[in-house]
Formats: C-alpha cells, structure tokens, sequence
C-alpha cells in the first residue's frame, strides 16, 4: 500500500525484462521490498545504493507508459504500519494510461488537463482522488473524458510534473473505493434485474 506522496524521483537505465533505475538518493532497500514507480507497484530483485533493479512481467509493460532509458520516474516506498497517512489509498496497480492534454500556468501553481479512457469515467468524482505517476492529487473539475487538476510548487520541483506537457503520457490508478463501491452498485443493479426477470418468468408460468 502507498500514499502516493513521492519520496524522490529517479531516472531509468537499464530496461526489459529487468529494469534499473537510479534515485535521486539511497532509499535504504532491502530485497524484496515494494517500490512505486511512476505508481506501479514492483519489488527489488537487487539494490546498490541508488541503483535499484526489478523484474517485469509482459502484463506490466502492457499496462503502463513503457520505461524508456533517461526517461524520469517518481518513486515511493510502501507505507510502514505505524506511518502517517497523507496521501490517500494508493494500491499501485495502474487503471489505465492517460494522456496530459494541457498545462497553464497560475502564478507559481499549474493547471493540468488529462485524458482518460472514458469507460472509467464512474470512478471519478469532483474534489476525489486519482494518482497520476504515482502522485496522490485532488480532481478539480472533472469532463466526460478528462479531469483537472491543481499541481502545488513543491510537487512541480520534487516529482515529474515539472515536465508535464501536453501530449505526456501518465500512469492513472482510481480511488479504489470508489471502484469498490462502482463495483457493488453494479452487481446490485445486475441482481435487481435478474430478480424481476424471474419474477415476471415464475408469473407467466402460473
């Protein structure tokens, strides 16, 4: 489980089936252990200090924006027992791939535009949680297909959305109770319907 507060950024070497990135500093790992990447969850094979190395899965690849050598990533450790929680429920399982659409600028914050594939369009709400690459953050304002957002100062100068820039692809993960709670009014609505279809079946026959 994470936060979806990024402790340090890093920048991808290695890629392929394994993938090393070097952070920006010594996060203190252990083998084995949990680490988000641009909000995916993946665990240490190997650490040297600042280079860390995980094995990925094809299903991964297949889910996220593909690491590319240089490229930066945003990176957190799973959340201790006994931390502070100040984020919110972050899995780092990624939903869906979004794609920044516009960034403007308001005095020392920016306003970011992202697309989203509109299927998930019930897990958003107005002032809900989404993490974008792993960042935990607030949807201002929120379109059939695309949600905005208000990025802090401190978040532009510590994370990658200092480089965000229309067309930028991103990571999204959606608050998982609301897809807990799509999910059951979905099955609610499945078993009202099949109800009144055996109702008005056991009816007919009599």
């Amino acid at each position: 489980m994470f936060t979806g507060l990024i402790e340090c950024t890093g920048t991808v070497g290695r890629t392929g089936s394994v993938l090393q990135i070097r952070a920006e500093k010594d996060l203190l790992l252990s083998v084995g252990e949990s680490i988000a990447v641009n909000g995916s969850c993946l665990t240490v094979v190997k650490t040297d200090r600042k280079d860390i190395f995980f094995d990925v899965s094809p299903e991964t690849f297949n889910r996220i924006v593909t690491p590319a050598p240089g490229m930066k990533v945003n990176l957190e450790r799973s959340m201790s027992a006994d931390g502070r929680f100040h984020g919110h429920f972050v899995t780092g399982h990624v939903d869906a791939v979004g794609s920044v659409t516009q960034v403007k600028r308001t005095s020392r914050f920016s306003e970011v535009s992202v697309s989203f594939p509109k299927e998930h369009s019930l897990l958003l709400v107005e002032k809900g949680s989404i993490t974008v690459s792993g960042i935990s953050l607030t949807v201002a304002s929120l379109r059939r297909d695309s949600f905005l957002v208000a990025v802090i100062p401190e978040t532009l100068l510590s994370t990658t959305a200092g480089e965000w820039k229309p067309g930028y692809r991103v990571n999204l993960e959606f608050d998982i109770i609301g897809k807990y709670v799509t999910q059951a009014a979905q099955a609610a609505q499945s078993n009202r319907s099949l109800r009144e279809y055996l109702e008005k079946y056991e009816s007919g026959r009599s």
